[in-house]
C-alpha cells in the first residue's frame, strides 16, 4: 500500500505497462499456486524480469513483498536451536481430541516446541507470527494432513523472501508434532469412608424409619436436631442399600438403563411368567424383591369413634422398636370415626411422602385403607373390593366386612376387616357371621385365579394366595374376671398360654368350627379389651366385663411357609378407645406374574397425598417451636 492508499501491485502496472502486465500475470499465476500446490518459480522468473528494464529505466514502485520474520536455518542434524521458540497457549480443544493428553488445565500454559517448517526452517518469536491465520499453524502441525493442504497455508510473501535455490519441493519434507504429555491427576489424600451403609433385608423394599417419625421420646431427650422436611432432607435422613449402589448400572438414574434393541424388540401383550423383561416377571421380580418377599404391616383397631383420634400415630405405624418400614400398610378400623376423609388424611401425615393410598373402602363405620410404597404401585392389579352385612336390620352398618382384593406381581392377596357379634356367650351368632361373611363375599370379580383347582364357590378365602383377614371378631375369655385378672398377675415374660386356654376363639379354631386353614402367631401381650378410657385400667363401670383378645389378626396361604410371621404384639400407648391397636408385621412370599393382569396404579389422591403432607410439615414446625420455647430462658422481675 502507498501512501496515498492505493495498492502498489495497481500503481506499478500503470507505470511499466510492457513488462507490468507479465508480472501481475505472474502473482496471479503464483496466487493461484497456492491452491494447486505448485512451486512459485513463475512468480520468480517474473520478478527476475522486472529487475531491469532492457532501456535501462528505473521504475520508480516497485512492489515489495510484506515483511516476514527472521528465518533462521537448522543445523545439518535437524535439531532445533533453544534460543528460537515461541510460547503459544495449547488449545483445549486440541488436548481433549488427543487421547494421551491427560491431566490439569494448568499444564496446558506449558512451553512447546516449535514445529519447523518446511524447507528446514523455523519459525522465530517475532510479533509477526501472531498475525498470521490461525488455520496455517493448524495446518502445520497435524501430521495428518497431505503436503498439497500444507503448501495453502504458506503465504506468498514467505514464497518471495526465498532464495530460488532454497525453495524446494514441499514434499520432501514431513512436520512432525512435538506435544506435551499433561500429567495425571492424583488424589490429594484417602477417600473418606462411607456412612450409614447397612443391608437391608429387601433390595429397595425395606427402608429405615427416618428420624422424622421419633416425636414425644426423642423431643424430650433434647437430640433432635432443627430439621424442616424437605424431599432432600428426608432422602438425607434414609440410610443406603449398599446392594441398591452396587447395582447402580446408569449414569444418570438409579433406575436400571434400557437399550434401544429392547424398546424395539419387546412388546409383552400377554407376557410370560418366566419371560425376560416382562413388567411382572421374574426379572422384574428379583431386581426389586431378590428374596422374593415382601414386607405387609397389618393393623386393626376399633376406635369406638366418638371419643375422637389420637393426636398423633407415629406409634401406631412406625413403631421405635421396627428398624425398618414396610412395603405395604393395612389398616383396617371398626367404629371408626364419623369423618372418614379425616382419618385417611392422618394416616397419611403419618406414613409421609413416601406412601400412597392404594385403595381405600369402607362399610359403614367399617374402614379398610391400603397404602403401598409409591415405587411398587405399577406393579399391583386393579384393586376390587366387597362388602357384607351380617345385621340387617341396624340402620348403620357396623356389624359385617369389607374385603380388598388384588395381584401384587403374580401372587394374590385378600385383606378382610370384620366386626362380629359383641356379647360373652354369643359363640354362635359369632360363627354364623363368619360363614356368611366367606359365602356372600363376592371376590374376585375380573382379577384371575392363580389354582382354580383348589378354589371353592362356598368359600371365598381359597381363591387367593395369600389372605389376611384381621378385626374385632368380639371371642372373649370364658372366664370370671376374678380368675383373668389374677392369672394375668402371675404372668412373665409375655407367657399367656393360660390365660388363652380360656379364649372362645382358639377353641372354635381348633375344633374347625370357624376359620378354617387359617393360623394365628403366638399372642404375647394382655388382652385388648376391655380398658377405660385413657387408662391403662380394665373395666370399672358396673358390667365390669371380662378381658379378653377381642381384636385378632389371622392369615392363611395356598404353600406353606410363604407367610412369615416378624411380629404380633398391641399398642399401648394408644388409648382414646376402650380397645387397643394390635399389630402384626409379615414377610409374605412373591411370585412372577404374567402380563395379562388389569393394572390402574392405584386410586392416587392428589388432594388427600397434599393435605397429609402439610399437616406433617406443620406439625414439624410447631414442634420445633415448642422446643425454643422450652430452651429460652426468662428472666421474671418479682
Amino acid at each position: 500500500m502507498t501512501e496515498n492508499g492505493e495498492d502498489s501491485s495497481l500503481h506499478w502496472s500503470r507505470e511499466a505497462p510492457g513488462k507490468g502486465e507479465s508480472a501481475v500475470n505472474a502473482s496471479r499465476s503464483c496466487k493461484a499456486s497456492l491452491v494447486d500446490a505448485k512451486p512459485c518459480k513463475e512468480y520468480n522468473e517474473a520478478l527476475k524480469l522486472t529487475a531491469g528494464n532492457a532501456e535501462g529505466e528505473i521504475i520508480p514502485y516497485q512492489p515489495r513483498p510484506p515483511s516476514l520474520p527472521r528465518l533462521f536455518k537448522s543445523s545439518k542434524s535437524g535439531s532445533v536451536d533453544e534460543s528460537v521458540r515461541t510460547r503459544r497457549l495449547r488449545n483445549s480443544q486440541e488436548s481433549l481430541s488427543d487421547s494421551a493428553d491427560i491431566g490439569s488445565s494448568t499444564d496446558s500454559l506449558r512451553e512447546d516446541q516449535t514445529v519447523p517448517a518446511a524447507g528446514g526452517y523455523v519459525l522465530s518469536d517475532a510479533p509477526a507470527i501472531r498475525n498470521q491465520d490461525s488455520n496455517v499453524g493448524a495446518l502445520s502441525t497435524d501430521t495428518s494432513v497431505s503436503p498439497v493442504f500444507r503448501d495453502r497455508g504458506n503465504s506468498l510473501s514467505e514464497c518471495e523472501s526465498r532464495p530460488h535455490s532454497q525453495q524446494s519441493d514441499p514434499t520432501d519434507h514431513q512436520v512432525r508434532p512435538n506435544k506435551v504429555l499433561l500429567s495425571p491427576v492424583q488424589p490429594m489424600g484417602p477417600l473418606p469412608a462411607l456412612e450409614k451403609n447397612f443391608m437391608s433385608a429387601n433390595l429397595g423394599a425395606a427402608n429405615r424409619i427416618d428420624r422424622d417419625c421419633l416425636d414425644n421420646a426423642e423431643l424430650a431427650s433434647g437430640d433432635r436436631r432443627h430439621r424442616i422436611l424437605s424431599d432432600s432432607q428426608l432422602l438425607e435422613n434414609m440410610g443406603s442399600d449398599s446392594a441398591s449402589v452396587n447395582s447402580l448400572r446408569s449414569t444418570y438414574s438409579v433406575l436400571s438403563p434400557i437399550r434401544p434393541q429392547d424398546v424395539r424388540n419387546r412388546s409383552f401383550l400377554e407376557g410370560s411368567v418366566l419371560g425376560r423383561g416382562a413388567l411382572l416377571g421374574a426379572e422384574e421380580l428379583d431386581r426389586h424383591f431378590p428374596n422374593r418377599r415382601v414386607g405387609i404391616y397389618v393393623v386393626t383397631w376399633n376406635m369406638q369413634g366418638e371419643n375422637g383420634m389420637p393426636a398423633n400415630l407415629d406409634d401406631l405405624l412406625l413403631p421405635m422398636d421396627s428398624e425398618f418400614a414396610q412395603d405395604f400398610y393395612i389398616i383396617g378400623v371398626q367404629e371408626g370415626c364419623p369423618d372418614r376423609r379425616e382419618w385417611e388424611t392422618r394416616l397419611q401425615e403419618t406414613l409421609g411422602p413416601y406412601y400412597l393410598v392404594l385403595y381405600a373402602a369402607s362399610h359403614g363405620v367399617l374402614y379398610l385403607t391400603v397404602f403401598v410404597r409409591r415405587d411398587l404401585i405399577w406393579y399391583c392389579s386393579e384393586v376390587e373390593h366387597a362388602t357384607v352385612t351380617t345385621r340387617i336390620i341396624s340402620q348403620i352398618k357396623t356389624k359385617g366386612a369389607v374385603g380388598v382384593a388384588f395381584m401384587f406381581f403374580g401372587t394374590s392377596f385378600l385383606f378382610i376387616t370384620s366386626h362380629f357379634t359383641s356379647g360373652d356367650a354369643k359363640v354362635y351368632e359369632r360363627i354364623l357371621d363368619y360363614n356368611k361373611i366367606i359365602e356372600a363375599l363376592g371376590l374376585p370379580r375380573g382379577l384371575p385365579d392363580t389354582n382354580p383347582y383348589r378354589s371353592t364357590s362356598s368359600d371365598v378365602t381359597t381363591r387367593f394366595d395369600q389372605v389376611f383377614w384381621f378385626g374385632d371378631f368380639n371371642f372373649r375369655l370364658s372366664e370370671e374376671r376374678a380368675n383373668v385378672e389374677a392369672i394375668m398377675s402371675h404372668t412373665s415374660g409375655g407367657d399367656m398360654g393360660l390365660l388363652l386356654e380360656h379364649d372362645q376363639l382358639s377353641k372354635e379354631m381348633k375344633d374347625g368350627s370357624v376359620f378354617k386353614g387359617f393360623q394365628e402367631a403366638p399372642i404375647h401381650f394382655l388382652p385388648t379389651y376391655k380398658f377405660d378410657i385413657n387408662c391403662d385400667i380394665y373395666d370399672t363401670t358396673s358390667k365390669q366385663r371380662t378381658p379378653s383378645y377381642t381384636d385378632r389378626i389371622l392369615f392363611r396361604n395356598r404353600q406353606a411357609d410363604d407367610i412369615k410371621v416378624v411380629k404380633y404384639t398391641s399398642c399401648s400407648s394408644i388409648k382414646t378407645s376402650d380397645h387397643r391397636p394390635v399389630i402384626g408385621v409379615f414377610r409374605v412370599k412373591l411370585r412372577p406374574g404374567r402380563d395379562n393382569i388389569p393394572l390402574c396404579a392405584g386410586q392416587f389422591d392428589r388432594g388427600l397425598f397434599l393435605e397429609g403432607i402439610r399437616r406433617r410439615i406443620t406439625r414439624e414446625l410447631k414442634r420445633e417451636a415448642t422446643k425454643n420455647q422450652s430452651n429460652s430462658t426468662i428472666c421474671a422481675i418479682s
